[in-house]
């Protein structure tokens, strides 16, 4: 009886997803390869090596060039995206037990590079760190990552707690996530929350994707758009949210470390967890 509830919980069904698609081969991003290869043709060979070292932030790279680089990797990831959508509709609603969960799979798993990436030209650190595809996803990179998807979903609390994260990270200029205040800490909360309200999402999305390749060949048109149509805004959403924090900011100055305990601001306990999570729990009703 246990087994089914689990089922049925939207929490639980948005972490099956995410961890079934980061297990995907290809899906995870490796922060050196990618900096090396999407910066090589707009910076010196001297500012992509501390981009690496460091980040690129630090390593003084323009707005410009951050921006350019995330949307040919926006619309790389897109077109890719959407054409396999198309493939996967091709087949008729005959073939819908095979494809939709298919589908559905390698569009997570397409939001999970373009999360990546971003994170990346952003300055984040690396978020699946020591892990070989196939492997599991520790807490804090499922909790970052599930931050992530609600701002590229339009859920206003998880740019909150998105920026809570960043600013932990620069104030302690981390090579990692701080990991107690993902999985134990002020941000664990609200991760749960956005889980549920993403499994809810996700659900009707499944259905509009199943209606849609109910009919062959036209089903695959009809896939393949709405694909585009949706991905594609929810990328530069992210984009746009990541792109503003301090963490992204060149001129950003690290904070007094006495304010830091652990990896969390102290003073901002009460502020990010009461009016935040009330924020949240209107989420389902109006996203955004």
């Amino acid at each position: 009886m246990k087994q089914g509830k689990d089922v049925e919980n939207p929490e639980s069904r948005f972490f099956t997803v995410l961890l079934a698609a980061a297990r995907l081969p290809g899906v995870r991003v490796q922060r050196e390869a990618y900096l090396r290869s999407a910066l090589a043709r707009h910076c010196s060979e001297d500012e992509v090596r501390r981009a690496v070292e460091t980040t690129p932030a630090a390593a003084g790279i323009t707005v410009e060039v951050l921006e350019k680089v995330a949307n040919d990797s926006i619309r790389y990831e897109t077109a890719k995206v959407s054409a396999l959508s198309a493939a996967a509709g091709i087949p008729g609603i005959l073939a819908l037990p095979a494809t939709v969960p298919a589908d559905l799979a390698q569009y997570v798993g397409h939001m999970l590079r373009i999360a990546q990436k971003l994170a990346y030209l952003y300055s984040w650190p690396e978020l699946f760190s020591g892990e070989g595809e196939g492997e599991d996803v520790d807490d804090a990179t499922k909790g970052v990552l599930t931050l992530f998807f609600g701002v590229m979903f339009g859920v206003q609390s998880a740019n909150a707690a998105v920026g809570k994260v960043a600013g932990m990270v620069a104030e302690q200029v981390a090579k990692t996530l701080p990991q107690r205040a993902l999985t134990h800490g002020v941000v664990y909360p609200l991760v749960k929350r956005v889980a549920g309200y993403l499994g809810v999402r996700m659900t009707t999305q499944s259905f509009a994707t199943t209606v849609s390749k109910a009919i062959p060949l036209l089903g695959a048109a009809v896939s393949g758009g709405l694909t585009f149509a949706t991905y594609l805004p929810m990328a530069k959403r992210l984009k746009k949210h990541l792109a503003g924090l301090p963490l992204a900011d060149p001129s950003h100055h690290r904070v007094g470390e006495e304010d830091v305990v652990d990896g969390e601001v102290v003073e901002d306990h009460e502020v990010l967890v009461r009016p935040h999570a009330e924020q949240l729990g209107a989420d389902p009703a109006s996203p955004r």
